[in-house]
């Protein structure tokens, strides 16, 4: 179910959907390993955090995802389609959208044209069917002209809609954030990965933005953030994995996390055992399961 106003191309995730997978990925960088075997799981309809201090490869896990970066070794499935040999294009064609760490300063005059340039660009890369090779281009040619008038509630929607009219490159940083966001969702994804979506923003806008977020996984994306701060994504997030030194040492229900000793010893210096999280029943709830690495 999508929200009222916001229209999509895309059919709403069935119950049986599986979301995003990662399985056992490792990356190596000019010799030096940056993750080991990092494996997650992203829901429909959930939010879910990956945090870890900085360098800690979360940035480098989020390329692997959207294809930008191919790992050594292991697995990215969304569904049941395995796109761990494809390319960045054809994962955000199946649905997969990003924003980046650092804002993208777009080519496009104003924040608005940036945004309905996104939206034009995915309604012609998107699958429109028809029976006929002219039924597929006109419905491809009306796509891209509703497209256009989707700006405006996209920038409301991301609490930006003042500076539609406003240069590209000369906003704020936390309104080109939220501009980047904007673009992200004209894509009308399945899942949606965020890399540090609080930087630079005031407390008014990061507050709007976890009302938003939630928003997004009550109509069925699946959301991953990914941050160096814990308290604003454990504010917002179902799940919570913690990538540390390239490795997930913990992950489960963020209050459980946030307790466990390897995490505090990361964030806080304390020296802890490593902690997995597994669920305790089938559909009961996730209890932390306290393991230590071998000498």
């Amino acid at each position: 179910m999508r929200a009222a106003g916001l229209r999509t191309g895309r059919e709403a995730p069935m119950s049986t959907a599986q979301g995003l997978r990662v399985a056992d990925v490792t990356v190596r960088i000019r010799g030096v390993t940056a993750v080991r075997g990092a494996a997650l799981t992203v829901p429909p309809g959930t939010v879910t955090g990956l945090i870890g201090p900085d360098g800690a490869g979360k940035t480098t896990l989020c390329d692997v995802i959207t294809g930008l970066r191919r790992p050594a070794a292991g697995t990215v499935h969304l569904d049941d389609a395995d796109l761990t040999g494809s390319a960045a294009r054809e994962r955000a064609r199946r649905g997969i959208a990003r924003t980046f760490q650092e804002p993208e300063r777009c080519r496009s005059r104003t924040v608005g044209e940036s945004v309905r340039d996104a939206a034009r660009r995915h309604a012609a890369e998107r699958d429109h069917g028809g029976r006929t090779v002219r039924d597929r281009w006109t419905r491809r040619r009306e796509a891209q002209r509703d497209a256009g008038a989707r700006v405006g509630e996209l920038l409301a929607r991301d609490g930006i809609a003042e500076f539609a009219d406003r240069p590209a490159r000369e906003v704020p940083p936390g309104v080109a954030r939220l501009a980047g966001l904007a673009r992200a969702l004209a894509a009308e994804p399945a899942v949606l990965l965020l890399d540090e979506p609080w930087a630079g923003l005031p407390d008014r806008r990061a507050r709007a933005l976890e009302v938003l977020l939630r928003d997004l996984a009550a109509e069925g994306v699946a959301v991953l953030v990914a941050g160096h701060d814990l308290e604003p994504v454990l504010g917002v997030c179902d799940v919570l994995h913690v990538l540390h030194g390239g490795r997930v040492i913990a992950a489960g229900p963020p209050a459980e996390v946030r307790a466990d000793p390897r995490v505090r010893a990361a964030y806080l210096g304390e020296p802890g055992p490593v902690t997995t999280c597994r669920p305790s029943a089938a559909a009961g709830p996730r209890r932390a399961v306290r393991t230590r690495t071998p000498s």
